[in-house]
């Protein structure tokens, strides 16, 4: 594996409030603190994360919360999503100048974008923010995919320093880990949770796991026996995670599912599971039953 400070397991945190949609900052310190006992990073302002329902006074707040409780132990990855350009360069300068050590951009969705008008996006970003770029790439919610030639061809921008993956096809993931693979100033990361130690076993850098909220101590042991070549126990954690991921995910919709993944949370006493508009909570039989589960776990 090269070397590269971008590695890893970067779980794509929830993002806690309040009853009122407020940022629940002790919540955050919470979580934090669990990540870096586990040695895992945080994605802030992910899908996960609600990154596109947050204020811009909240997401800096967030930021300078989660960099403060990290105290320098694990790197902070920051999200940068909406579709106002100069909003979007303000947000990364705010981030970093409150120490985002990398800020991660999905492409702006409202518009059909073509290759070129991606590849000129990202470029230009990249041009102007102090802080290094990673390319956030999730067809599920901006319903374009950043071509593989994009990728290749931004991959040589000295400020981009890698792509966050989260498109569900294995030809598609060969291909940019191929791309990662052939130089040490580019990571790839796999947001496909499913296919975490595939993902390592290709050559990938890091794997950015939703289920790491709640379980960041079993990716971190998966992927520390994936760089060491122990296959066998990697696909066994690798299962082992998709049955948890189960608990939150089968028969929901991604915003319900993200609010059963704090409901899972909510029995380590890390978050409550309010969410920001316009996702809701589930009805309280349904949270019980998700609780239940969640604390049969080890």
């Amino acid at each position: 594996m090269k070397n590269s400070q971008y590695k890893g397991v970067v779980v794509p945190m929830v993002t806690p409030v309040t009853d009122r949609g407020e940022l629940d900052t002790a919540a955050v310190e919470r979580i934090i603190e669990f990540f870096a006992q586990n040695h895992v990073a945080p994605l802030l302002m992910g899908t996960t994360g609600e990154g596109n329902s947050m204020s811009r006074a909240d997401g800096l707040l967030l930021v300078d919360t989660a960099v403060k409780a990290a105290k320098g132990r694990i790197l902070i990855y920051a999200g940068l999503t909406g579709n106002c350009f100069t909003e979007q360069l303000a947000q990364a300068e705010a981030y970093t100048q409150a120490g985002a050590d990398v800020i991660v951009a999905t492409l702006p969705s409202y518009y059909a974008l073509t290759e070129e008008q991606m590849y000129e996006y990202y470029k230009t970003l990249a041009d102007i923010i102090a802080g290094p770029l990673m390319l956030y790439n999730i067809l599920a919610t901006t319903h374009m995919s950043i071509p593989v030639e994009v990728v290749r061809r931004l991959a040589d921008h000295p400020n981009i320093v890698g792509l966050k993956d989260s498109e569900r096809d294995l030809e598609r993931m060969q291909q940019c880990i191929a791309i990662s693979k052939e130089r040490d100033d580019f990571a790839y990361f796999c947001g496909w949770a499913a296919q975490s130690a595939y993902s390592l076993s290709l050559g990938g850098d890091g794997i950015v796991p939703s289920t790491g909220n709640f379980v960041p101590e079993i990716f971190n042991d998966l992927y520390e026996a994936a760089i060491k070549g122990d296959m066998d126990t990697a696909n066994r954690l690798q299962d082992e995670t998709n049955e948890i991921a189960k608990i939150y995910q089968a028969g929901r919709t991604l915003g319900q599912s993200l609010t059963a993944l704090k409901v899972m949370m909510q029995t380590k006493g890390l978050c409550e599971p309010w969410m920001l508009m316009p996702l809701t909570r589930l009805d309280a039989e349904e949270e019980q039953a998700i609780a239940t589960k969640a604390k049969a776990i080890r």
